[in-house]
């Protein structure tokens, strides 16, 4: 297909009225989107009307909600108590490993490199790979594990703690504010 005068013209109208590549290339026809799409940089048709979209209703906003009020009045009696379980939780946590800043001596002196690394040795890198003195921690780790305890606590991090599910009054408030949406549609 060839761009005539009548076909650009027609492409320079329907870009300036807004249509997308696609819009215009099943309008022309024979030509497909990227090839619109060539034809406006060549063209160097750059301003151009809003593009035009399927006409859509503005999302309602969700109103107000007077009704989990009542539920924060609830816990705010609670509110000093979160203060004080936060120790709690401290105290529960098992004390951190320290990770070891030096890495360990191996029977003949040496430390850990990748050519004397085996199972149950620690492969926790130390130092930058490019110095010379790039060593492994080579400390025990368990059979199976890639590295020492302390080197594990850095590497594999616990899961965030998932929310709770909403409580029976929780749901009774959010239920409410659904029902109250679909009757404002």
């Amino acid at each position: 297909m060839a761009w005539t005068e009548d076909r650009v013209e027609t492409l320079k109208k329907l870009w300036s009225d807004g249509l997308s590549a696609s819009q215009i290339a099943k309008q022309l026809g024979g030509v497909t989107r990227n090839a619109v799409i060539g034809k406006v940089h060549r063209l160097g048709l750059s301003g151009r009307a809003a593009p035009s979209r399927p006409a859509r209703r503005p999302a309602p906003r969700p109103a107000p909600r007077p009704a989990a009020k009542p539920v924060a009045a609830k816990a705010s009696p609670q509110a000093a108590a979160p203060a004080k379980a936060k120790p709690v939780a401290a105290e529960a946590k098992p004390a951190a490993l320290v990770a070891p800043q030096d890495a360990a001596r191996l029977p003949n002196g040496e430390y850990a490199t990748v050519l004397t690394l085996r199972e149950g040795m620690c492969k926790w890198p130390i130092g930058d790979p490019t110095d010379t003195e790039f060593r492994f921690c080579g400390r025990h780790s368990g059979v199976g594990n890639a590295y020492c305890e302390a080197h594990a606590q850095l590497a594999y991090q616990p899961q965030a703690k998932r929310k709770r599910k909403p409580g029976d009054d929780a749901k009774a408030v959010l239920d409410s504010l659904q029902s109250a949406r679909r009757v404002n549609l």
